[in-house]
């Protein structure tokens, strides 16, 4: 607790202080009828902390959460509480401090969502009478998704407090997979509540052997994202190795791009695709000649074509991944332009494809807003008036806004990009400082006569005045 900063600790103390308060408050208000149903439930709950399907880092899906919606079902508020508050006795978690947290936010989500349930349906602890539907079925699925947000939105805190992140950031980040889970395991929790009314804590027994199965899937869903993530670590490391301006550079254009897709109304299994394209849009660099990526000086006809070869690269690299789907063309295209000046295929406006939009708009804002060996960074202010000056020409202008609105509205971090630092003059510039990123040090280092009259087609974004003027 003590590596926590001040406002997570004292964030953790609230909610433990709440969480003890209504475990206590509810230990003293159940009958003994309860109480035997609460023991069992409770046990089944820290038995399920081994069964933990880890979903993202600080995120996991336990078997335990059917559990905690059939207590809700079964027992209202006051009985779920305690039987969820039971997971301070749970093993996994390696720190008390993590136990107790868990704990307390379990006992207020399941106290939120039993007193939703008692105000639509009937608690069916003991055979029930004749139900409707409406009083058992929609009662547990609105209990459900009302146990997932609560859920969510405390846990949310607790690592934006922690990690000094949006909380929208970690809620689309780490908890937008788990609704799916949640949904499949509210069923099991709902026939687990049934049965349970008829036959009693045997009845787990029928119920937990399809929900193993269904744990199963959804671990080999989670180890499957994470072979995913690890080939792309890999890639990034090579690239990032090659071509020492881009380290962090992916990372950032990738999360740029979710911001922007998000605030376009992108679906969500698309914004997981368009994650993969920016962690991967340079992946192509693999096959340009290190001594042209790291080359200073001015570039050859030769040498321009084979860093303008690193789209092209980069779509056979990535041709045989199926899981980056539409990510592969948008690591193909883009270098488009809107004004059809752009490369490999000099596409214009909607014939370029919209992932390669939106990454052509997060890398130019990257690059402008990062420090270079030859320029400090510019200014979130300087990089967004720089995106607006190349609206409809070289970048889309619904993906410029977006990507402002998404900025204004959920910051972006001072942290994550180096400080600025006075440029350097050219002849002291090390022997990896092109960039081909960046128009100004394609500017300054200079391309062969043949190219383009700016280095826009060359780099992400547009120059918008005399020489040396970048929009990086």
């Amino acid at each position: 607790m003590r590596d926590l900063p001040v406002p997570a600790r004292l964030y953790l103390i609230l909610v433990v202080a709440v969480g003890a308060g209504l475990v206590v408050f509810s230990s003293l208000r159940l009958s003994r009828e309860e109480w035997l149903a609460v023991l069992p439930l409770a046990a089944l709950v820290i038995l399920a902390k081994w069964f933990a399907s880890d979903l993202r880092a600080h995120v996991n899906i336990s078997v335990g959460m059917p559990i905690a919606i059939a207590s809700v079902i079964l027992l209202g508020a006051e009985g779920a509480t305690l039987v969820m508050a039971a997971v301070v006795f749970a093993p996994a978690a390696a720190r008390f401090s993590t136990r107790l947290f868990n704990a307390a936010m379990f006992a207020i989500t399941a106290t939120v969502s039993g007193l939703v349930y008692e105000h639509l349906g009937t608690t069916l602890l003991g055979p029930p009478a004749s139900l409707t539907v409406w009083q058992v079925v929609v009662p547990s699925l609105v209990a459900a998704a009302v146990l997932e947000v609560t859920n969510g939105l405390l846990l949310v805190a607790m690592i934006a407090l922690s990690e000094h992140v949006s909380p929208l950031r970690v809620w689309y980040g780490t908890l937008a997979e788990s609704a799916l889970p949640m949904f499949i395991y509210s069923i099991f929790g709902l026939m687990l509540a049934v049965v349970w009314s008829y036959a009693g804590p045997i009845s787990a027994l029928l119920v937990l052997a399809p929900l193993m199965v269904a744990r199963w899937v959804f671990a080999e869903f989670a180890a499957r994202q994470e072979a995913y993530e690890a080939t792309m670590r890999s890639l990034i490391k090579s690239v990032e190795t090659k071509d020492l301006y881009t380290r962090g550079h992916s990372e950032r254009v990738s999360r740029a791009s979710v911001l922007i897709g998000r605030r376009a109304g992108m679906r969500e299994d698309r914004v997981a695709s368009l994650r993969y394209a920016g962690m991967l849009h340079d992946v192509g660099k693999l096959g340009v000649p290190t001594t042209v990526l790291q080359k200073a000086g001015r570039l050859t006809e030769e040498e321009y074509e084979a860093i303008q070869q690193h789209t092209v690269r980069g779509r056979e690299i990535t041709k045989d991944l199926e899981f980056l789907g539409e990510a592969i063309e948008g690591i193909h295209l883009h270098h488009e332009r809107i004004d059809g000046r752009g490369y490999p295929l000099g596409l214009k406006g909607a014939e370029i494809p919209e992932f390669a939009r939106i990454i052509a708009v997060a890398d130019a804002f990257d690059s402008m807003t990062t420090t270079r060996s030859y320029r400090g960074a510019r200014s979130i202010e300087d990089a967004v008036v720089e995106l607006r000056n190349c609206k409809g020409s070289q970048f889309d202008p619904v993906m410029v806004e977006a990507l402002v609105e998404a900025v204004d509205a959920e910051g972006w971090d001072v942290a994550d990009t180096l400080p600025a630092v006075p440029p350097v003059p050219i002849d002291a510039l090390p022997s990896f400082a092109s960039d081909d990123d960046d128009p100004t040090a394609a500017g300054q280092l200079g391309l062969p006569s043949a190219a383009p009259d700016d280095a826009s087609e060359l780099v992400d974004d547009a120059s918008v005045g005399g020489p040396g003027e970048d929009a990086s």
